[in-house]
């Protein structure tokens, strides 16, 4: 099966991104945070629990009685959906036939009470449909308002391995006033890793993720570059077109395998236009870099814009935990 377009989007119900799960009807055999979870879970032969088969997902026991199982999830800000994967990894004999998903608007800070009230205006975006087994279950969604919270329903009970819901942060940046900083990279405001020309042992995804990296795998790494005068390279697309102030780059965790040096390149590019079209000009000229380190850049920003995309370079080749670029709004 082909990997759908919008795969490439935000992927808005990960727990790493700040994503919650609230409650469920049941989740006996295992927890619902799982759901939220990276990856597409993993199957472990031999190990149990005091309730049975532990399993790397969100899995309620069978229901004996009347009616269907389902979640409440919190996504970490309010996001227009364009397509979700209902992965049943590893559910194989105990997966639900069918799934349904609802979404809805609310205040975030909603007690679980209210919550799992009847006046909760749910919508329904994607209607009962079949799930196979051990797959992920890829569907579009066309819907056009911006939502923060999500019910998943699995009919009648089973496992799901991995909820994924893809699509783009909405933000008010009428808040956002004229001299704010602001991270213009940062994927929860709405920046995307849209291309890079390698990222053999981690994805380019995590250098705009929340937080500090939690160990060398969560952040963006290539593989070892044997061509004299290499450059590895990462494209992003910023969240809203701005001008750069102060730049963060970290190599947190990166000892025996940080770049020697990078660079930082900016570009503005309209709806009309592409990246095939883009005029670069130096944002960073080319830096030296430590192991495992915060380096902070302000006085060397040779141009601070306006940009809407960034291109990240890396000499000759290695790994970079996350990128911060703290810049202000183009109006």
């Amino acid at each position: 099966m082909s990997t759908p377009s919008f795969t490439h989007l935000t992927q808005l119900a990960a727990e790493r991104l700040g994503a919650k799960a609230l409650l469920c009807s049941d989740d006996f055999f295992a927890e619902k945070e799982n759901l939220l979870k990276a990856g597409r879970g993993i199957f472990i032969p031999d190990k149990y629990t005091d309730r049975g088969k532990w399993m790397d997902g969100w899995e309620s026991r069978r229901k004996r009685t009347a009616g269907h199982d389902w979640c409440i999830i919190r996504l970490p800000v309010q996001g227009h959906i364009h397509g979700l994967d209902i992965d049943t990894n590893h559910f194989l004999g105990n997966h639900p036939p069918f799934a349904s998903l609802e979404v809805c608007t609310l205040d975030e800070n909603i007690s679980l009470e209210e919550l799992s009230s009847e006046k909760i205006p749910w919508q329904e975006i994607l209607a009962q449909s079949p799930l196979k087994a051990g797959s992920q279950n890829f569907f579009e969604i066309q819907h056009d308002a911006a939502v923060n919270y999500l019910k998943l329903h699995i009919y009648p009970d089973g496992g799901v391995a991995r909820l994924k819901v893809y699509g783009e942060v909405k933000k008010d940046w009428g808040q956002v006033a004229a001299n704010e900083l602001v991270d213009l990279a940062a994927a929860l405001n709405g920046g995307r890793a849209i291309s890079c020309n390698d990222m053999f042992f981690s994805k380019m995804d995590n250098l705009i993720m929340p937080g500090r990296g939690i160990n060398m795998g969560d952040g963006w790494e290539t593989k070892r570059n044997r061509t004299p005068n290499n450059r590895d390279w990462v494209i992003l697309k910023l969240a809203h077109p701005g001008y750069i102030q102060q730049i963060l780059v970290d190599t947190h965790h990166f000892k025996g395998n940080y770049p020697d040096s990078c660079s930082i390149e900016g570009t503005y590019l309209n709806r009309e236009q592409n990246l095939a079209s883009a005029a670069w000009r130096t944002i960073l000229p080319q830096s030296k870099l430590q192991a495992h380190c915060e380096h902070s850049f302000e006085k060397e920003i040779v141009d601070k814009g306006p940009f809407s995309h960034v291109q990240l370079s890396i000499y000759p080749d290695g790994g970079i935990s996350r990128l911060r670029l703290w810049g202000t709004l183009e109006r």
